[in-house]
């Protein structure tokens, strides 16, 4: 196919766009005129839409909130959604997280899978189609949000005001093609706080997390002590028996505890090591007494702790269709009145919100514990084997890799296929490979990023073709 060679001759311009778009740091941010999510998300936009008009295509603003760019007329429309807003860096990067340097013919920062990197390919996917001059019979429209990682308000946005096309895919998630999504609610534990002194020692403060989809990799707490020798005694043993990465500092009558995990994204918080968990660990070693925090961490220890998937707090639901339900204490603050703990739940495609919400309610009662719902509910996305969309794209992706094993998948993680109907998650990454987004060293290779282009090129021929 004439396209996929342009695809190979594109290669240092694929590049280039992707380390561009990746010093862009698009985290939301406050909103100023005409960027309803900060800077940030808005010259990632921006950008976006310039290279696609240098490429030819015809392109819209919809006041900052997303964007579209059009190859050809037709009214019949294949679409691609991808985002240009990134979740927090977090810290511990090798390399610059908005650099996009080379190491090793890998491209780091954050984004770079999740969903700059792909958002590129899919930009000269149809540049190839383009130039290389192939019939359509249908037109294809990519679709840029701009904060997909904190609200989806660009989508409503976009779909308020712009009609849907009527099949599409976004590059977002895993391969081989993903039929099925969990749902997704992200709630607040919230506990009051009178009491917080345990026996002369108080807890001033803790801070954790930086978004609730997101394996937290560091959490602190501040505690005030009239003898710290007795916290790093039992610190020293604690992490000895443990090995859990948990450290201490001195700040004149007051301690800081820090540890630190390993970020992940919130739909498989098993990949990662929650720094909360580590410290509520630790704490409930220290706060053996009766207090309203002590009381907190002790239910935080026996019903949430390292356990992923909300067994021990009424909500562990499982279904054949796409497993069980991942539970993720994505964020944790306090203040002198009350400690907040922010979760992120992914519930199988046949239980319901309302089910969880019932079940964790239940279970808490009388702990003085209660549970605040988010504003969201994304309901699960379901789309049979069958379909024709899954069809083509399965066929794609198994004449492009030669994997004629691998089968369609369902998945925790959200993505923009449930922004419409007749939409799938399709790619970037492949079966077995490291999964790297919300991480610190996010990175794409090369040779991952101009395959999956060349995939997305095929895709979108067959689909409009």
């Amino acid at each position: 196919m004439e396209f996929i060679k342009l695809v190979e001759s594109y290669k240092e311009d694929i590049i280039k766009s992707t380390q561009d778009i990746i010093k862009i740091k698009s985290v939301e941010e406050e909103a100023k005129p005409n960027m309803p999510f900060g800077e940030g998300p808005y010259k990632a936009l921006e950008f976006a839409l310039n290279l696609c008009e240098e490429m030819g295509f015809k392109t819209k603003n919809f006041d900052g909130y997303a964007g579209h760019a059009d190859l050809g007329n037709e009214e019949e429309t294949v679409g691609v959604l991808v985002h240009l807003d990134v979740v927090p860096e977090g810290d511990g990067w090798t390399y610059p997280p908005y650099g996009g340097e080379i190491h090793d013919g890998k491209i780091y920062g954050r984004g770079t899978t999740d969903d700059k990197g792909p958002a590129i390919a899919c930009m000269y996917a149809m540049k190839a189609l383009k130039e290389s001059g192939v019939k359509l019979n249908r037109k294809i429209r990519i679709i840029f949000g701009t904060n997909e990682e904190t609200g989806w308000g660009c989508m409503n946005y976009y779909f308020d005001h712009e009609k849907a096309p009527d099949m599409a895919f976004t590059p977002d998630a895993d391969f081989p093609v993903i039929y099925g999504e969990k749902g997704i609610i992200v709630f607040d534990l919230v506990k009051k706080i009178n009491t917080n002194n345990c026996n002369g020692l108080v807890i001033e403060s803790i801070k954790g997390g930086n978004a609730a989809n997101m394996v937290p990799d560091y959490c602190e707490a501040i505690l005030k002590v009239e003898d710290p020798s007795i916290i790093e005694e039992k610190l020293i043993n604690f992490v000895e028996n443990t090995k859990y990465p948990i450290s201490l500092e001195k700040e004149e009558d007051k301690i800081k505890l820090v540890a630190k995990g390993i970020s992940a994204h919130g739909s498989t918080p098993e990949k990662g090591e929650n720094a909360i968990s580590y410290l509520m660990a630790f704490l409930a070693k220290l706060m053996t007494g009766e207090c309203d925090i002590c009381e907190l961490i002790n239910i935080y220890n026996d019903r949430i702790g390292f356990r992923h998937h909300g067994e021990d707090i009424g909500c562990g639901f499982e279904d054949d269709v796409s497993g069980k339900l991942n539970f993720n204490p994505g964020v944790i603050r306090s203040n002198e009145e009350e400690i907040r703990l922010t979760i992120n739940v992914r519930y199988p495609i046949k239980s319901s919100a309302k089910e969880v919400y019932d079940g964790i309610r239940a279970n808490l009662q009388g702990t003085g514990i209660d549970l605040e719902e988010g504003n969201s509910d994304m309901k699960p996305l379901y789309i049979p084997k069958d379909n024709f969309l899954v069809e083509k794209l399965m066929s794609v992706y198994r004449d492009q890799t030669g994997d004629i094993g691998s089968q369609p998948i369902t998945i925790g993680g959200g993505t923009y296929a449930r922004a419409m109907e007749n939409a799938v998650a399709f790619g970037p990454v492949f079966p077995g490979q490291k999964e790297v987004a919300h991480q610190k060293d996010e990175f794409i290779s090369i040779e991952h990023l101009m395959k999956i282009t060349k995939i997305y090129a095929q895709a979108l021929y067959e689909l409009a073709k």
